[in-house]
């Protein structure tokens, strides 16, 4: 769903990046759109998470460029987030954690206390509002991670496998999370290896191996009609060298 102003479509042009000397991604090109859920799906060491701090701006590519091509909308860092693997703590309380998010963008005190107060409220942790973020459980720390998402209000928001070590309940939880803020009007770019999730979440993917894009397809054809031999040997469940 677009929202009026956004800083998308996301457009990367011939992505490569190398370190020592190896070329670990390698002349990526794609479009993302506002509208679909994306997942970048492919094995351990594809280059997913790569790609994904690439497209928001944390590591800068050895080659090419990643272009915003909405309207003029100032700095497109401020209009985008991304939650990690293992998700950053400070050492505050819950409900502080995500003020603090909202401070650094610029929002004031009394907008910051309604959205902290709803994102909270929105992910189940106000009974934990005034607790240590580090004390949280893994799973509660991760939909922290969302509600300081949530609070932002981002175009984009980047996910690094987010349910990754999580037990099945709470992987239901956050994936429910994820739908509920795609339903707000956030694109979603998550990473993961998981078909199950895949099928669950996605409208697209991008499908990687060995740092290069071999599909760009939506989830129907990546399962029906992949075409090259790696996604087909990866949907299959095979090994592929």
């Amino acid at each position: 769903m677009s929202r009026p102003g956004t800083i998308l479509p996301l457009e990367a042009r011939d992505l490569c990046f190398e370190a020592d000397g190896t070329r670990l991604i390698k002349n990526i090109s794609f479009t993302l759109q506002a509208g679909p859920k994306t997942a970048i799906l492919g094995a351990n060491g594809a280059g997913k998470s790569l790609l994904l701090r690439l497209c928001h701006g944390l590591i800068q590519p050895t080659s090419g460029e990643v272009a915003w091509h909405g309207a003029g909308l100032g700095d497109p860092a401020l209009r985008q987030a991304m939650v990690f693997q293992r998700p950053v703590m400070l050492r505050r309380s819950a409900a502080e954690n995500v003020a603090y998010a909202l401070k650094l963008r610029g929002i004031d005190r009394e907008e910051r206390r309604a959205r902290v107060e709803e994102a909270l409220k929105r992910t189940r942790l106000n009974r934990h509002a005034n607790r240590p973020a580090r004390v949280l459980s893994f799973g509660e720390q991760q939909r922290l991670a969302l509600a300081r998402a949530w609070a932002l209000r981002p175009d984009i928001l980047f996910l690094d496998e987010p349910t990754a070590s999580l037990d099945p309940s709470v992987t239901r939880t956050i994936e429910e999370l994820i739908l509920a803020l795609h339903e707000a009007g956030t694109k979603i770019v998550m990473t993961t290896h998981d078909l199950g999730q895949v099928r669950r979440i996605a409208d697209e993917v991008l499908f990687l191996h060995r740092g290069r894009l071999l599909e760009h397809s939506s989830v129907e054809d990546l399962f029906e009609h992949a075409k090259s031999d790696a996604a087909r040997a990866f949907v299959a469940g095979d090994l592929f060298w």
